[in-house]
């Protein structure tokens, strides 16, 4: 206890070593602070997956049929579609719920293919008028999907027709 301390010596070379890993572990940080925060402040879907983690409710039905024209939907909280990112979806259809897959390829910034798997289905009877048996159908129909104005719009095999939702408000 009353020995002297023993100090190594360190040459230029060993210091010069020491600051650099020093700078390296340090950069390190600063980019891991950088891509946590950038992260955090980020969109709620991973680029080129823009539907991931997004909810939308059905606001109306648009045929390119004549004779059914567009069809508003009364309620839009009766009819949602929930994204997950596991590529799995949940849809509230009236008084039904169910469930799905789905697979969607970007095309462009705002727009790309959709389509979902075999959906599985409650089958209640839903108190009529209902929309239930032509929103199923049409979902099964999906085949694309663009972004404008703040809402999703699926378009229909054959370009049969187009679903407008809107944000959960």
């Amino acid at each position: 206890s009353d020995s002297p301390r023993q100090y190594r010596r360190v040459g230029v070379r060993d210091a010069g070593r020491a600051a650099g890993r020093l700078r390296a572990v340090r950069t390190f940080q600063i980019l891991g602070a950088v891509a946590f925060a950038l992260t955090a402040c980020g969109p709620s879907s991973p680029p080129g997956r823009p539907l991931d983690g997004t909810n939308w409710r059905l606001v109306s039905l648009e045929s390119m049929s004549d004779e059914q024209g567009t069809t508003a939907v009364d309620d839009p909280g009766k009819y949602t579609v929930s994204f997950g990112a596991d590529q799995r979806v949940a849809f509230r259809i009236d008084c039904n719920r169910g469930n799905s897959t789905f697979q969607a390829a970007p095309g462009g910034p705002d727009s790309g293919t959709l389509t979902f798997g075999p959906m599985a289905l409650t089958r209640m009877f839903c108190p009529q008028p209902s929309l239930e048996q032509r929103v199923t159908t049409a979902l099964g129909q999906v085949r694309s999907y663009r972004f404008a104005d703040g809402r999703l719009h699926m378009s229909l095999l054959a370009d049969s027709g187009i679903l407008h939702w809107e944000p959960p408000g």
